[in-house]
């Protein structure tokens, strides 16, 4: 699977939001700014994901099919990947 470099920038932003957590809680920053920065990087993942399966799940549903697997599986298994996501 080919992950396009705008999904890989938005997962080194994350990276970055991370190491910005990890500082503030090392300046004994305030909790409601730690848990504001958290919340920013939960929300930024979660777009990722949305991200990453928007443009990748028709094409593994495809290719599942395509492999002669069942469309009933496939189509559970794809349920569960978004359902996860969440």
């Amino acid at each position: 699977m080919e992950y396009h470099d705008s999904v890989k920038n938005r997962l080194k932003r994350v990276e970055g939001q991370v190491r910005g957590v990890l500082s503030m809680m090392e300046q004994q920053k305030d909790c409601k700014d730690v848990v504001t920065q958290l919340t920013a990087i939960r929300t930024a993942v979660d777009r990722t994901i949305g991200v990453v399966i928007g443009a990748n799940l028709a094409s593994c549903v495809r290719e599942q099919l395509e492999q002669g697997n069942d469309p009933d599986d496939v189509i559970q298994e794809a349920v569960n990947i978004l359902v996860k996501s969440r």
